[in-house]
């Protein structure tokens, strides 16, 4: 029996466009703009009449402000999983890009270039990011046989989620994906199948947001 995984990304957050290094310090939520795209959101769940089994949200305040939206939608409590949070940015949380670099300088332009390295003291590489968020995923599909799970949380989880089921691993070439404030990704898991037990539904799927003015990429260092 398949099960589904809806990632949805939050909503755009002040982080996004200050840009600040959005971790729990330095996440104060969203945006007037990302506060309407949630709204949207939840809109399209109502009008399609979408139904989950279960919703969990990583613990950053942005992707909590967004789950609260699609609970209304879906009706369903809000589930904390601290494994669904971007990247751990240590102890440059709360920092704006600026500082990041030059506090830990050549770091920012070579962190992606040297996976194992971590973003700041005390905080996550590239290479433990992707094994935690691709661990953490595994865990919500293994809890949930053949549910539909629903799960906002940040670009960089989706991002893993795309990364490691394509074989992208820490060190190979990094692929980026440019995915919009409460973008859906849906994976469908078969643990039955013979080949691929992963296969990708839709991705980036933002429908919902045709009627606003197109918006930057979103990306801050933290998403």
């Amino acid at each position: 029996m398949s099960t589904e995984l809806i990632l949805v990304r939050h909503g755009e957050s002040v982080a996004n466009v200050t840009p600040v290094i959005g971790g729990m310090t330095g996440d104060v939520g969203l945006t007037d703009r990302g506060r309407r795209q949630a709204e949207l959101l939840a809109e399209r769940l109502r009008a399609e009449k979408f139904e989950a089994d279960v919703l969990y949200a990583s613990t950053l305040p942005r992707a909590q402000q967004t789950a609260r939206y699609v609970s209304q939608a879906l009706g369903l409590p809000v589930l904390d999983d601290a494994e669904l949070q971007e990247l751990r940015p240590g102890d440059a949380d709360g920092l704006s890009v600026g500082e990041w670099k030059s506090r830990w300088p050549g770091l920012a332009d070579g962190m992606w270039r040297r996976p194992f390295q971590a973003f700041a003291s005390g905080g996550e590489s590239w290479a433990t990011f992707l094994a935690r968020a691709g661990a953490g995923l595994t865990e919500l599909v293994a809890r949930h046989p053949g549910e539909r799970i629903v799960a906002v949380t940040h670009g960089g989880v989706i991002e893993a989620s795309l990364a490691l089921v394509f074989g992208l691993g820490p060190t190979t070439a990094r692929v980026k994906f440019a995915l919009a404030n409460t973008g859906v990704t849906t994976w469908r898991h078969d643990p039955a199948a013979d080949a691929a037990h992963w296969t990708l539904v839709s991705v980036n799927d933002a429908a919902h947001l045709s009627g606003l003015a197109p918006e930057g990429d979103g990306l801050s260092a933290i998403r």
